[in-house]
């Protein structure tokens, strides 16, 4: 009331604060020595034992030791249900996986008293103040427990003191791949669990449903590659320095989708080689348009190469897919060694024709002692000519004729043209072109017949 008002006021500091002690002081002096108001309230805020902790007796033992110290080992049931497969890179060699892994295993020192025998589910809080087995994951490269929105972590205790412990865990552990047969390969990766300081004497890990103690999300999926199957099998792994130690494998067997790299990598590469072939149906002639035609095809053949490459490990072997891009390249370089050939060729014939007219005399209405009378217009285009151009009426008028040379000095020929070394070189000359539109698709054919009936 209004007196307790002016007593507040009357105590006051320098600050003209109001000041409590010299009132506290005061009712302490006035006070009887047994009176309730100077009893001290218990501080409950300092109590740091729960009502969980004190039933499952938590000061009472050394939770430092594993249950049955001295015992025979303690057998730990492991389950794991895969939530998900995230990614498998063949660069880094790995895959991350995320998953649910649980516990099983019974330690009578948290056995506790009750009616209607149920169990106790806690938090990752009381994990801290027991033992739980020292799992890891043997070949990974990272992991952590997800902590969203708090650690997931769960423990559930028995009455009789079995205990089940669970984790929500993302790893990423080394695969070892074998590229040979990539892109049309099928990898299989394992994940191995393991105790890190407990051997075989003091832990037996083992699965806890057997076969049936690995589960798996009906949505898991990857982008380029098909889940085939899922196994559990478990071994002993033996250090020399610390003994032996049981293992656990989770493995899965994945088969890559070969459509991204039909679409990517196949077809534009089968595309190319088939565009370098179209030279050969291009005039001999006409050199922009065959030599750039090489060029481009051997460029892109290139480009491909190396857009490939550039997403794989640099392996000291050959993969399917080098062999598939590299026989490619070599057709496609061979139509541009093919042109090369056939130019070269043309230019002696050009030479040599250029010689024989210099050589020969115009015999333009005369007849020459080694000319027969009479030949047909295809003798006269496949043999060796020249022509000389008349005026008539004004007008210049070209006439052929066919000149026949005979090469060899004993060999006489009479009624048969064509059998002169010029001849030759110009059907020779014709000929690597016409073999080539068959012999590049045919070989080519071959190849990819060989090729898929091999690696699929």
């Amino acid at each position: 009331g209004y007196s307790d008002n002016i007593i507040f006021c009357k105590f006051r500091d320098n600050e003209n604060k109001c000041n409590l002690k010299p009132f506290v002081s005061l009712v302490m002096f006035l006070s009887p020595p047994h009176s309730p108001i100077l009893r001290r309230i218990p501080d409950i805020t300092k109590n740091t034992m729960s009502n969980s902790e004190q039933l499952l007796s938590i000061n009472d033992h050394d939770f430092t030791m594993r249950p049955g110290f001295g015992g025979p080992a303690v057998p730990v049931g492991v389950d794991v249900q895969v939530e998900s497969l995230d990614t498998i890179s063949e660069v880094d060699m790995d895959f991350t996986m995320t998953l649910y892994i649980r516990h099983y295993w019974k330690d009578e020192r948290l056995s506790f008293h009750s009616t209607t025998n149920k169990s106790m589910t806690f938090d990752g809080r009381l994990v801290k103040k027991i033992w739980v087995p020292d799992m890891f994951f043997v070949h990974s490269k990272k992991s952590f427990t997800h902590d969203t929105t708090t650690d997931n972590v769960m423990l559930r205790v028995y009455p009789d003191g079995k205990v089940l412990y669970s984790q929500r865990v993302t790893v990423t552990s080394m695969c070892s791949m074998d590229l040979s047969r990539f892109p049309l390969d099928t990898q299989t990766c394992s994940l191995e669990i393991e105790s890190y300081a407990y051997t075989d004497d003091d832990l037996m890990l083992y699965w806890k449903k057997g076969n049936n103690s690995l589960s798996t999300d009906e949505n898991i999926s990857l982008s380029q590659f098909l889940i085939q199957e899922f196994q559990t099998t478990s071994k002993l792994a033996f250090y020399s320095s610390t003994g032996w130690y049981n293992r656990l494998y989770i493995t899965f067997t994945l088969r890559r989708h070969i459509f991204f790299f039909l679409l990517q990598t196949y077809f534009p590469a089968t595309l190319m080689v088939m565009l370098s072939w179209v030279s050969f149906w291009i005039d001999r002639r006409a050199v922009p348009a065959r030599v750039p035609l090489g060029i481009t095809t051997v460029l892109t053949m290139s480009t491909i190469i190396t857009g490939v490459n550039a997403s794989m490990p640099r392996v000291s072997y050959i993969k399917a897919v080098d062999i598939y891009l590299w026989v490619s390249f070599v057709f496609v370089f061979l139509s541009v060694i093919e042109y090369a050939a056939v130019n070269y060729l043309s230019t002696v014939q050009e030479r040599k024709e250029k010689k024989l007219r210099e050589r020969l005399p115009c015999t333009c209405g005369m007849t020459h002692p080694g000319v027969m009378g009479s030949y047909s217009e295809e003798d006269v285009n496949n043999t060796g000519n020249y022509g000389c151009m008349l005026e008539e009426n004004g007008a210049m008028k070209q006439q052929r004729m066919m000149v026949h040379l005979d090469i060899e000095e004993n060999n006489q020929i009479t009624g048969h043209v064509g059998s002169s070394a010029y001849s030759s070189m110009w059907v020779d000359t014709h000929a690597i072109d016409k073999y080539s539109r068959v012999i590049f698709p045919g070989s080519y054919t071959l190849f990819n017949i060989i090729y898929w009936s091999c690696y699929l």
